[in-house]
């Protein structure tokens, strides 16, 4: 027989675990990209396109240079590059991106994250590395 204070106390205990268990890493990643994509997705038709990619990145780039210099350095790009594909993506070897190089970067992730080729990426294609990548890149 369960008690009223025992049925408390598992239900305390279910709420306290519950959030614990739905932040697994995949849980997380596919909250990322859903959200990636509604915001990205400025027509609301469910996919984006190279255009909404490209305006997403331009404003992007623009939130993360705050000093205004034109370019990110590692320290301004948060973690949405790791320095391989930072050195890949920098084409002048200075070790940042303006705002040229960093929507060519998502443009290209964009064309990896569409293996079929229709000229937009919905949400199983997000869910790809190419697809993480952009979404990482936009967030």
């Amino acid at each position: 027989m369960t008690t009223p204070f025992r049925a408390t106390a598992l239900l305390a205990a279910a709420a306290f675990l519950l959030p614990a268990a739905t932040l697994t890493p995949a849980f997380a990643k596919k909250v990322a990209g859903s959200a990636v994509l509604k915001a990205v997705d400025t027509d609301n038709d469910g996919t984006i396109d190279l255009k909404e990619v490209e305006a997403a990145a331009s404003a992007t780039f623009d939130t993360l240079d705050p000093d205004k210099d034109g370019t990110l350095d590692v320290k301004e790009l948060k973690g949405r590059l790791s320095p391989a594909a930072l050195k890949k993506a920098d084409p002048d070897n200075d070790g940042t991106l303006d705002k040229n190089e960093f929507v060519a970067l998502a443009g290209s992730l964009f064309k990896e994250a569409d293996p079929d080729n229709d000229g937009t990426v919905d949400a199983k294609e997000l869910k790809s590395p190419a697809g993480e990548a952009l979404a990482k890149l936009l967030k």
